[in-house]
């Protein structure tokens, strides 16, 4: 999840406004906060003070994952943990063995790892402040782990794609991408991001997973299949979290 936004604790009551029938709504960016603080809840002591950390199982290997509360792109989101567990037990029907795959929006790393130690050559991408604590997890999780190192680069969404990532040589299997559609304002980016990655004659597979929180994602959504060969790949409706395979229009 790529953010610029901050999550802050406040014990001030969270403004409300009016929805159009009058009953009062808390905003998508409150929501998006309460829903960050929220995992306080289930961390761990650590020694960092506005640190915490998760544990995974998955793909035959403990998954520790730093967080943290200074921005949602430091914090593990249903997306991230729902697509983990599809690679996991769909290898037939996704195979990332020797495969070349970008994450974007990688946050705290945890779908980046779970790729690499399904044997993918995975390139992590995230805001350049979010990077220290997504390189941290990667290596901690990864070394002497996988048949490849993963790499970590800056990538901010809409943003000197063709200098930084040129179409001849930046060349993806799958792009993957979990919870990058919530409440912000680069979805328009966001979108022109997924589509330099996964164009026509590319052969790129694009992996979306996303919790289904407000209508600004509804809309997305919508943009998203008229760009896209979609593929609605499950929904898991415990978590209101759908995932999609898309390729290209050609």
């Amino acid at each position: 999840m790529e953010t610029s936004s901050t999550a802050k604790q406040s014990d001030q009551e969270v403004p409300k406004k009016e929805r159009t029938d009058g009953e009062p709504v808390v905003s998508d960016r409150k929501q998006m906060a309460v829903e960050a603080l929220d995992r306080r809840n289930v961390w761990e002591p650590s020694v960092y003070y506005t640190l915490g950390k998760e544990s995974f199982f998955i793909a035959g290997h403990e998954i520790c994952i730093r967080e943290s509360l200074d921005s949602y792109g430091a914090l593990i989101w249903p997306g991230a943990v729902a697509l983990s567990q599809f690679l996991e037990n769909n290898r037939q029907q996704v195979n990332l063995l020797d495969k070349a795959v970008l994450e974007i929006g990688a946050g705290t790393g945890l779908l980046s790892i779970v790729a690499s130690l399904l044997g993918a050559w995975v390139t992590a991408t995230d805001l350049p402040e979010i990077l220290p604590n997504l390189t941290f997890n990667l290596s901690r999780n990864t070394k002497s782990r996988c048949r490849y190192t993963p790499q970590v680069t800056a990538l901010t969404w809409g943003q000197d794609l063709e200098r930084d990532f040129p179409c001849t040589s930046c060349l993806y299997d799958y792009v993957l991408a979990a919870d990058v559609v919530y409440h912000h304002d680069y979805l328009e980016e966001l979108l022109a991001t997924m589509r330099h990655f996964c164009r026509p004659g590319s052969g790129t597979t694009l992996l979306w997973a996303n919790k289904v929180r407000f209508q600004s994602d509804m809309r997305f959504k919508e943009r998203f299949e008229s760009c896209f060969n979609t593929t609605l790949l499950t929904e898991l409706k415990e978590g209101d979290v759908r995932i999609y395979k898309a390729t290209a229009r050609e």
